[in-house]
């Protein structure tokens, strides 16, 4: 990571969020702002690879940013970073193109952790998260039109996407599956681009529409 942008309006959080970015991604140039018109002036002006977005802001939501940046810089990775866990903070965030969505409740390590995943191409999404997301969804499933799904994917195919969709790590999938961290990567490219999805929480909408939960 080169380029981060850190949105937060609250200077001491912000602060040990910066410290954190920079333990992570060392030598990355953090570009920060307090205010979401700050954001935009920046997503305008500079190229991000990374953007830390809190939803939050006295002069509006970090939803807007995160549109702004699928919109200006889809290379971009968007990653809320919140207090917020309801519903109707979650889904515009990852409607509008969140890439992961961790919570600030967490201990420092876990955030740690959740952040160093996005070099190893696996978003971060808090378990929490990703639980919420399943179960959203499951309440919506109409048994009686079981859905169809759009494409065909491999049994081994199905075992990695039910287990992205449970939360679980690439490390602890390939434990289980007894395959190493690298096979079960190369596994979730191919099923995100099967899918069309990017985000651990999209695999886990479309896990749900191929009644995988359901078989298991």
């Amino acid at each position: 990571m080169k380029t981060i942008l850190l949105l937060e309006d609250l200077p001491q959080i912000r602060a040990w969020l910066k410290d954190l970015l920079l333990e992570v991604f060392p030598g990355a140039d953090v570009s920060e702002a307090a205010r979401v018109h700050e954001a935009l002036s920046l997503v305008s002006a500079v190229g991000f690879d990374l953007a830390l977005i809190d939803l939050g802001l006295p002069d509006g939501s970090g939803v807007d940013v995160i549109a702004a940046l699928r919109e200006q810089q889809p290379d971009a990775q968007s990653v809320v970073v919140s207090i917020h866990d309801d519903d109707d903070h979650l889904f515009p965030a990852l409607q509008a193109g969140a890439y992961g969505y961790i919570l600030k409740e967490q201990a420092r390590e876990l955030i740690k952790v959740q952040l160093q995943r996005i070099s190893q191409g696996e978003p971060p999404l808090s378990p929490s998260i990703a639980r919420k997301v399943i179960a959203y969804f499951a309440a919506q499933a109409r048994p009686q039109e079981p859905a169809m799904p759009r494409v065909q994917l491999t049994d081994r195919e199905n075992e990695v996407l039910l287990r992205v969709a449970k939360g679980f790590t690439l490390p602890e999938i390939g434990q289980q599956l007894n395959l190493s961290r690298h096979t079960i990567a190369d596994y979730v490219k191919q099923i995100y681009r099967k899918l069309n999805v990017s985000s651990r929480a999209e695999a886990a909408l479309e896990a749900q529409r191929l009644g995988l939960f359901g078989r298991r």
